[in-house]
């Protein structure tokens, strides 16, 4: 790893006044762009720490952030009462994006969605401000379009174990029950909505949600890990689909072609992959300025 050095941290307010905790990796030497990091449902900015300080040496300022009612931008009097849901969670991105092109107008800004953080864009309000998406270990989400291993178990954590904990909390008490994190009831549920229909947010959401996908217009460069054990390449394929209107390719990401044993879903952040796949998926974000034939 590279020297190590401290993020900016502060405090950006979404649209609605809602603070959210924000980290920012200024680019070391001449910036190439500014990157935005949106996590995975559940997964505090911490995780992101070590690949965005790897990044921000090679030239990218990085930002990373908390939704809120997650990480440094939990509420300090918890989550049970607390209101949120992932349209909240989409302006939360949208303020992150509009502070990071802010503080670099002139060079283009990128995505690197990590799972639900490549979900989201579809339904931002700011894509002009966009230039490109690296999607990696994302997919619909759908059920029964997850890896089989999980798929064994999710109509119990959806039918019983969600809206039980949910109601019964008022929150979804996922650190006590070691499933996904602790969460908003409004963000759990309307998650739940998505997972539970075969067009997954467009098809729970409906026509405006679609058309909100339909207008997106940068490039999108989905990374699907072979032994992911949440998502499936044919979940990958179902998500990228619904940016039915962007350039998109997908790559399917095999450990033994880096010389690993495991990568899995959260395997790609790792501090072990700085010199496997860090170094490619730099390469696939600085390969989304290139324009691709039609």
């Amino acid at each position: 790893m590279d020297t190590e050095f401290s993020p900016l941290v502060y405090t950006q307010l979404s649209s609605d006044g809602t603070p959210i905790s924000v980290r920012s990796y200024p680019a070391q030497g001449v910036a190439h762009g500014s990157v935005v990091i949106g996590g995975a449902m559940g997964v505090r900015q911490d995780y992101y720490a070590p690949f965005a300080q790897w990044l921000s040496a090679r030239g990218w300022q990085v930002c990373t952030f908390d939704y809120r009612g997650m990480g440094d931008s939990r509420p300090s009097g918890g989550l049970k009462g607390f209101q949120a849901d992932l349209h909240d969670w989409v302006r939360d991105y949208e303020a992150v994006i509009d502070h990071a092109k802010a503080c670099l107008p002139a060079q283009p800004l990128y995505l690197l969605g990590h799972s639900l953080g490549a979900q989201l864009p579809g339904l931002l309000g700011n894509t002009h401000k966009v230039a490109g998406m690296l999607s990696v270990a994302a997919g619909s989400g759908y059920w029964r379009e997850n890896a089989p291993q999980l798929k064994r178990i999710v109509p119990y954590f959806w039918y019983f174990l969600v809206p039980v904990a949910t109601r019964l909390f008022g929150y979804f008490p996922g650190r006590r029950l070691r499933k996904v994190g602790d969460l908003p009831a409004g963000v759990m549920m309307q998650w739940r909505s998505w997972c539970l229909h075969p067009n997954y947010s467009v098809g729970a959401e409906g026509e405006a949600v679609r058309q909100r996908y339909a207008s997106v217009r940068f490039p999108v460069t989905a990374l699907s890990i072979a032994d992911d054990e949440l998502m499936t390449l044919r979940g990958t394929h179902s998500l990228i689909n619904l940016y039915e209107n962007a350039q998109r390719e997908v790559h399917r990401i095999v450990p033994s072609d880096l010389a690993v044993h495991r990568i899995g879903h959260f395997g790609p952040f790792r501090s072990e992959q700085e010199s496997k796949l860090w170094p490619r998926m730099a390469d696939w974000l600085a390969g989304l300025a290139v324009p691709r034939a039609v």
